[in-house]
């Protein structure tokens, strides 16, 4: 596989974390930036930033103990990953700013959003890649809730998850777990290399960022944002049925969704790029 290669440049976070972050086209374009999900990294953005990188400002970071970003000891919690974020924004001083959250990086968007109100301001457009709004479901509720909002793990399961990453098998259980986030026609070879990604980041720190994530409940914060979003997803992807609810609680908000046949996994963007980057295009276009 040839992987393109950008410049890259690093932050200090406010808690002394070196930042990495991947950058691309024209320094005084629009700004596009992509944050990835668990243990992804900045660089499974390349297909989108080799695209948009002629006419956009196009930046990608890796979260603290994720691909080429320093492996803190603490912080793994999407509330330090937001702080990081905004640090990222107010550091580079980034202005009409639209910002691609995948996976756990929309959970990250939310808690930017919801508690750096001051940033609100930076931000032009939002693009939501395929993440439920609540991934754990409440036995308490009624049947079909959790179904219908994605709410794909139970209590037990999210821990178990957790406490299989720790384990000495962890990385298989790594594996195993972002293999069914593909479609069947994905290659063994992108998908080697997509686990060598995933494996820069310790599983133990993997795990505590895992539950952290898992146990959030964002659906709150939906109908506050007031910026265009686009929400996408994917109908081979396990939070497949909260998409069109999410997009329904944002005012004004679009939704775009990638059938079966049209690489529709969690990581569409990769599987079918061409369709995705059509639809970023078309949106950052309105």
């Amino acid at each position: 596989m040839s992987i393109p290669s950008f410049s890259t440049a690093s932050i200090k976070t406010s808690d002394g974390v070196t930042l990495r972050y991947i950058s691309a086209g024209p320094a005084n374009g629009p700004t596009l930036l992509f944050i990835p999900g668990w243990a992804q990294t900045a660089i499974q953005w390349h297909k989108q930033i080799s695209f948009f990188s002629n006419d956009f400002r196009v930046l990608a970071i890796d979260h603290r103990g994720q691909g080429d970003s320093e492996q803190a000891t603490g912080g793994y919690r999407i509330s330090r990953l937001a702080a990081d974020l905004n640090d990222v924004i107010t550091q580079l001083d980034l202005k009409d700013a639209v910002l691609v959250g995948h996976s756990m990086g929309c959970s990250v968007l939310w808690a930017l959003w919801n508690t750096y109100t001051a940033s609100r301001s930076r931000i032009a457009k939002l693009v939501l890649v395929d993440q439920t709004p609540v991934m754990i479901g409440n036995p308490a509720w009624e049947d079909g809730l959790a179904q219908s909002l994605g709410a794909v793990f139970s209590p037990t399961a999210a821990y178990e998850v957790a406490a299989g990453l720790i384990a000495p098998d962890g990385v298989a259980v790594a594996t195993g777990l972002v293999k069914t986030l593909f479609s069947p026609r994905l290659s063994e070879a992108d998908f080697a290399w997509t686990m060598q990604q995933v494996t820069k980041m310790d599983t133990k720190n993997a795990s505590t960022l895992f539950v952290n994530h898992a146990g959030q409940d964002w659906r709150d914060v939906l109908s506050t944002i007031t910026v265009p979003t686009l929400v996408i997803g994917g109908e081979l992807s396990l939070f497949f049925k909260s998409i069109e609810w999410t997009a329904k609680q944002i005012p004004g908000a679009k939704s775009k969704i990638f059938g079966k046949d049209e690489g529709g996994s969690h990581f569409m963007f990769w599987e079918n790029d061409e369709g995705f980057n059509e639809a970023l295009a078309g949106f950052l276009k309105d």
